[in-house]
Protein backbone atom coordinates (compact mmCIF):
# COMPACT_ATOMS: atom_id res chain seq x y z
CA UNK A 1 0.00 0.00 0.00
CA UNK A 2 1.21 3.34 -0.98
CA UNK A 3 2.45 5.36 2.47
CA UNK A 4 0.12 8.67 1.54
CA UNK A 5 -2.79 6.19 1.56
CA UNK A 6 -1.85 4.66 5.04
CA UNK A 7 -3.17 6.75 7.63
CA UNK A 8 -6.78 7.44 6.26
CA UNK A 9 -6.96 3.60 5.99
CA UNK A 10 -6.16 2.88 9.40
CA UNK A 11 -8.09 6.20 10.31
CA UNK A 12 -11.38 3.89 8.52
CA UNK A 13 -10.85 1.02 10.32
CA UNK A 14 -11.00 3.08 13.81
CA UNK A 15 -14.34 4.88 12.51
CA UNK A 16 -15.75 1.60 12.36
CA UNK A 17 -15.04 1.08 15.94
CA UNK A 18 -15.59 4.39 17.41
CA UNK A 19 -19.39 5.49 16.05
CA UNK A 20 -21.47 2.91 14.45
CA UNK A 21 -24.27 4.88 12.67
CA UNK A 22 -28.03 3.63 12.80
CA UNK A 23 -29.15 5.16 9.99
CA UNK A 24 -29.06 5.83 6.22
CA UNK A 25 -28.79 10.04 5.28
CA UNK A 26 -30.93 9.51 3.29
CA UNK A 27 -33.85 7.06 2.35
CA UNK A 28 -33.24 3.17 3.38
CA UNK A 29 -30.96 1.43 1.54
CA UNK A 30 -30.25 4.20 -1.27
CA UNK A 31 -28.54 3.61 -4.33
CA UNK A 32 -24.72 4.08 -4.23
CA UNK A 33 -24.08 6.60 -7.73
CA UNK A 34 -20.61 6.55 -6.82
CA UNK A 35 -18.85 5.51 -3.94
CA UNK A 36 -15.82 6.59 -2.16
CA UNK A 37 -12.74 6.51 -4.12
CA UNK A 38 -9.65 8.64 -2.22
CA UNK A 39 -7.26 10.22 -4.35
CA UNK A 40 -3.64 9.08 -4.92
CA UNK A 41 -2.40 12.56 -3.24
CA UNK A 42 -2.89 15.74 -1.48
CA UNK A 43 -3.89 17.22 -4.91
CA UNK A 44 -4.99 14.58 -6.82
CA UNK A 45 -8.05 13.45 -9.11
CA UNK A 46 -10.42 11.37 -6.67
CA UNK A 47 -13.69 10.89 -5.22
CA UNK A 48 -14.12 12.61 -1.39
CA UNK A 49 -17.15 11.35 -0.39
CA UNK A 50 -20.32 8.75 -1.22
CA UNK A 51 -23.08 9.81 -4.13
CA UNK A 52 -26.30 8.29 -3.04
CA UNK A 53 -29.35 8.29 -5.07
CA UNK A 54 -32.46 10.58 -3.91
CA UNK A 55 -35.04 12.67 -4.86
CA UNK A 56 -35.36 16.32 -4.74
CA UNK A 57 -36.94 17.13 -1.33
CA UNK A 58 -35.86 13.89 0.12
CA UNK A 59 -35.25 14.24 3.70
CA UNK A 60 -31.76 14.07 5.23
CA UNK A 61 -30.69 12.81 8.48
CA UNK A 62 -27.88 13.03 10.67
CA UNK A 63 -26.10 9.33 10.68
CA UNK A 64 -24.76 9.64 14.60
CA UNK A 65 -25.34 12.01 17.17
CA UNK A 66 -23.49 15.08 17.12
CA UNK A 67 -23.68 18.89 16.94
CA UNK A 68 -23.82 21.17 13.72
CA UNK A 69 -20.74 23.19 13.19
CA UNK A 70 -22.09 24.57 9.92
CA UNK A 71 -25.42 25.00 7.89
CA UNK A 72 -25.20 27.66 4.98
CA UNK A 73 -24.11 27.53 1.37
CA UNK A 74 -20.51 27.00 -0.21
CA UNK A 75 -19.97 27.75 -3.67
CA UNK A 76 -23.92 27.72 -3.88
CA UNK A 77 -24.69 24.76 -2.57
CA UNK A 78 -26.73 24.00 0.54
CA UNK A 79 -23.95 22.61 2.98
CA UNK A 80 -24.27 20.88 6.79
CA UNK A 81 -21.93 19.53 8.66
CA UNK A 82 -22.07 17.29 11.70
CA UNK A 83 -19.29 17.03 14.14
CA UNK A 84 -19.69 13.21 15.71
CA UNK A 85 -20.27 13.15 19.74
CA UNK A 86 -17.66 10.83 21.27
CA UNK A 87 -14.81 10.92 18.48
CA UNK A 88 -11.83 12.24 20.12
CA UNK A 89 -10.06 15.43 19.14
CA UNK A 90 -10.06 16.54 16.29
CA UNK A 91 -13.67 15.18 15.98
CA UNK A 92 -15.05 13.28 12.90
CA UNK A 93 -17.50 15.26 10.61
CA UNK A 94 -20.19 13.95 8.42
CA UNK A 95 -21.17 16.29 5.27
CA UNK A 96 -24.11 16.62 3.22
CA UNK A 97 -24.73 18.33 0.17
CA UNK A 98 -26.35 20.01 -1.65
CA UNK A 99 -28.96 20.36 1.72
CA UNK A 100 -31.33 23.27 1.94
CA UNK A 101 -31.41 23.11 5.85
CA UNK A 102 -33.69 23.15 8.53
CA UNK A 103 -31.01 23.33 11.44
CA UNK A 104 -28.74 26.07 12.54
CA UNK A 105 -24.86 25.85 13.42
CA UNK A 106 -24.69 24.96 17.40
CA UNK A 107 -27.61 22.37 17.10
CA UNK A 108 -27.75 19.16 18.85
CA UNK A 109 -28.63 16.48 16.60
CA UNK A 110 -29.50 12.80 17.69
CA UNK A 111 -29.16 9.74 14.96
CA UNK A 112 -31.61 9.98 12.70
CA UNK A 113 -32.83 13.57 13.10
CA UNK A 114 -33.61 15.17 10.19
CA UNK A 115 -30.89 18.12 9.21
CA UNK A 116 -32.11 19.23 6.41
CA UNK A 117 -33.99 18.45 2.69
CA UNK A 118 -32.03 17.31 -0.82
CA UNK A 119 -31.94 20.53 -2.91
CA UNK A 120 -32.37 19.50 -6.98
CA UNK A 121 -28.85 18.35 -9.30
CA UNK A 122 -26.09 21.00 -8.98
CA UNK A 123 -24.17 18.76 -12.03
CA UNK A 124 -22.42 16.73 -9.50
CA UNK A 125 -24.68 13.78 -10.33
CA UNK A 126 -25.97 12.32 -13.37
CA UNK A 127 -28.92 12.02 -11.20
CA UNK A 128 -30.21 13.80 -8.34
CA UNK A 129 -28.21 12.53 -5.72
CA UNK A 130 -27.00 13.04 -1.80
CA UNK A 131 -23.01 13.67 -1.17
CA UNK A 132 -22.29 12.38 1.95
CA UNK A 133 -18.56 12.93 3.33
CA UNK A 134 -16.64 11.84 6.78
CA UNK A 135 -13.64 13.82 7.38
CA UNK A 136 -11.18 13.89 10.45
CA UNK A 137 -9.61 17.51 10.28
CA UNK A 138 -7.99 17.28 6.65
CA UNK A 139 -8.56 13.84 6.18
CA UNK A 140 -10.62 12.46 4.43
CA UNK A 141 -12.44 8.84 5.27
CA UNK A 142 -15.22 6.60 3.54
CA UNK A 143 -18.03 7.60 5.00
CA UNK A 144 -19.54 3.93 4.64
CA UNK A 145 -17.69 2.89 7.45
CA UNK A 146 -19.59 4.28 9.84
CA UNK A 147 -22.60 1.49 8.85
CA UNK A 148 -22.65 -1.04 10.48
CA UNK A 149 -22.60 -4.50 8.72
CA UNK A 150 -26.48 -5.22 9.57
CA UNK A 151 -27.45 -1.47 7.62
CA UNK A 152 -25.13 -2.18 4.80
CA UNK A 153 -27.00 -5.73 3.79
CA UNK A 154 -30.28 -4.26 4.94
CA UNK A 155 -31.19 -6.12 7.80
CA UNK A 156 -29.47 -8.50 10.47
CA UNK A 157 -28.91 -11.74 10.22
CA UNK A 158 -31.85 -14.18 11.69
CA UNK A 159 -31.70 -17.97 12.33
CA UNK A 160 -34.81 -19.66 11.91
CA UNK A 161 -35.85 -22.66 14.07
CA UNK A 162 -35.55 -26.26 12.72
CA UNK A 163 -38.50 -29.05 12.30
CA UNK A 164 -35.97 -31.80 13.06
CA UNK A 165 -33.12 -33.71 11.24
CA UNK A 166 -33.39 -32.89 7.52
CA UNK A 167 -33.90 -35.78 5.88
CA UNK A 168 -32.66 -37.48 1.79
CA UNK A 169 -34.66 -36.92 -0.51
CA UNK A 170 -36.73 -39.55 -2.32
CA UNK A 171 -34.48 -40.07 -5.63
CA UNK A 172 -31.91 -40.46 -2.53
CA UNK A 173 -33.09 -43.17 -0.41
CA UNK A 174 -31.45 -46.26 -0.72
CA UNK A 175 -28.25 -44.91 -2.01
CA UNK A 176 -26.13 -44.86 1.10
CA UNK A 177 -25.88 -43.78 5.15
CA UNK A 178 -26.88 -40.36 5.98
CA UNK A 179 -26.56 -37.90 8.92
CA UNK A 180 -28.49 -35.28 8.90
CA UNK A 181 -29.08 -34.81 5.06
CA UNK A 182 -25.45 -35.85 4.33
CA UNK A 183 -23.83 -39.08 2.93
CA UNK A 184 -21.28 -41.16 4.61
CA UNK A 185 -18.84 -42.55 2.45
CA UNK A 186 -16.65 -45.30 4.22
CA UNK A 187 -14.72 -43.14 5.91
CA UNK A 188 -17.41 -41.49 7.58
CA UNK A 189 -16.89 -38.65 5.97
CA UNK A 190 -19.62 -36.06 4.87
CA UNK A 191 -20.14 -36.22 0.86
CA UNK A 192 -22.99 -33.64 -1.00
CA UNK A 193 -25.63 -32.66 1.60
CA UNK A 194 -28.97 -34.51 0.78
CA UNK A 195 -27.25 -36.23 -1.96
CA UNK A 196 -25.37 -39.41 -2.95
CA UNK A 197 -22.17 -39.17 -4.29
CA UNK A 198 -21.96 -38.41 -7.75
CA UNK A 199 -22.26 -40.42 -10.48
CA UNK A 200 -25.70 -41.11 -10.32
CA UNK A 201 -27.49 -43.46 -12.10
CA UNK A 202 -30.17 -41.07 -13.21
CA UNK A 203 -29.95 -36.90 -12.41
CA UNK A 204 -32.38 -35.59 -9.57
CA UNK A 205 -35.59 -34.48 -10.74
Amino acid sequence: MRPELLLPTLAALLVTFLTPASTWPVGTGPAVVRGWSPPATAYGAGHRGVDLAAAPGAAVRAVAPGRVSFAGRVAGRGVVVVELDGTGDPPLRTTYEPVRATVKKGAEVAAGAPVGFLERPTGHCPTSCLHWGLRRAETYLNPMTLLPPWLLHHGPSRLLPTQGPLRPPPYAQGRGQYVYGRELDAYGRGLSPGLPAAPWSRLPP
